[in-house]
């Protein structure tokens, strides 16, 4: 299985659309054997679940995330786990063990540009980040 998560500085980022990197964990038998970050290179929303997709991912933990591109990640197959926030490996590890609270509607439907942040909701709850 590979999972991958936007990622910034250790933290889960909070825009999936806006994430300039992924980090990727690889986990055989429950564990993750090994992780690399990727650059996402200027990708937007729409190329974002491609470039998944192309990495072999079956899991997303991120934070905001909007309606197109969950489309776009239900259609590649991939399972997404939004509204989290924190440390990225302590996220996977909480997926790994059966703990990870995600948010189901941690959807960004806002209009950008307006000046606030989707990093105001954590792990957990029903949050929504709409506006």
């Amino acid at each position: 299985m590979k999972i991958a998560v936007t990622y910034e500085n250790g933290q889960v980022f909070q825009h999936f659309g806006h994430t300039a990197r992924f980090k990727l964990y690889d986990v055989e038998d429950g564990a993750v054997v090994s992780s690399q970050v990727v650059d996402t290179n200027g990708s937007g929303h729409g190329a974002l679940a491609g470039l998944l997709t192309s990495h072999q991912v079956d899991c997303l933990i991120c934070g905001g995330i909007g309606g197109g591109a969950q489309m776009a990640l239900a259609e590649a197959g991939i399972r997404l786990y939004a509204g989290c926030s924190g440390d990225a490996d302590q996220r996977v590890a909480e997926l790994l063990a059966g703990t990870l609270v995600s948010a189901d509607a941690a959807t960004c439907d806002h209009h950008h540009g307006e000046g606030h942040s989707c990093g105001d909701h954590g792990c957990g709850g029903d949050h929504s980040c709409s506006h």
